[in-house]
């Protein structure tokens, strides 16, 4: 009986344990799945109107950004974003703002504000953001031409810091 109980005591202290650790790791320090694989598409309604889909875009360098209107680093690095955009796009960089866990007019009000002139769509029911396995926002994603995830940057990302993913991918070619 002893036996028993020492046994279920200990099995139900893994998950626990499991938990601990997993509130102890810094999102930033897990490596992504995802970065070498394919960018899971999307097809979402812009702010603007329409609706854009990812995969319609292959053949240029993404930058993918995944922002909140409550969020404090993503109006911090709102203004970087939109300085990445206005010197890359010439190149044919495309940044694309992908608004989650948010309320409609916050967001708006967010977009007013920051006046990004890049394209921002909404991921209202979250697939986007599940399929990227965003962790929090902001989180950004440097897509290739190939359509392959070469970055996940978890956080605020600066504009050098994107500057020197985005510049060895524009002289690739599909």
């Amino acid at each position: 009986m002893r036996r028993r109980i020492a046994l279920a005591c200990a099995l139900a202290l893994v998950p626990i344990a499991l938990l601990a650790q997993g509130l102890r790791t810094d999102p930033r320090a897990v490596p992504s799945p995802l970065v070498g694989a394919p960018a899971p598409d999307f097809a979402l309604p812009r702010f603007d109107g329409g609706d854009l889909r990812l995969s319609n875009l292959r053949g240029r360098v993404l930058v993918v950004n995944f922002w909140a209107s409550w969020c404090g680093p993503c109006r911090e690095e709102a203004a970087g974003l939109e300085a990445v955009w206005r010197r890359y796009r010439e190149a044919g960089v495309v940044l694309v703002g992908v608004n989650i866990q948010d309320r409609e007019a916050p967001a708006r009000a967010f977009l007013g504000a920051t006046r990004p002139s890049y394209p921002n769509v909404v991921d209202r029911n979250g697939a986007a953001s599940i399929s990227y396995g965003i962790y929090g926002v902001p989180e950004t994603f440097v897509i290739d031409r190939d359509g392959r995830i070469r970055l996940r940057h978890v956080g605020a990302v600066g504009i050098e810091a994107l500057a020197r993913q985005i510049e060895p991918l524009l002289g690739e070619r599909s």
